[in-house]
């Protein structure tokens, strides 16, 4: 069975100025979306040391976050509201 990508995740979506200044210039698919976090948060080692699945916010991820740290699904949930 081949199978093909979910279509909700592929679609480009228009992204708001704060996460655009996370993952760069929009739009873009969610499931970049979500990459390109990631990249952010590795590359300023942002997980919690004593619990991988959180992320502590910096002063550029504060404005999608709202709090000082979330869990990825959190993080996931945050971000598409600021995707249109």
């Amino acid at each position: 069975m081949v199978r093909t990508a979910n279509a909700a995740l592929m679609k480009p979506m228009n992204l708001s100025s704060e996460l655009e200044a996370v993952v760069g210039k929009g739009p873009l698919p969610r499931g970049e979306v979500v990459k390109k976090m990631w990249e952010y948060i590795k590359k300023h080692d942002l997980q919690n040391p004593a619990n991988k699945r959180n992320i502590f916010a910096d002063d550029i991820l504060m404005p999608i976050f709202g709090k000082k740290e979330v869990t990825m699904f959190e993080m996931t949930k945050l971000a598409s509201g600021h995707m249109k």
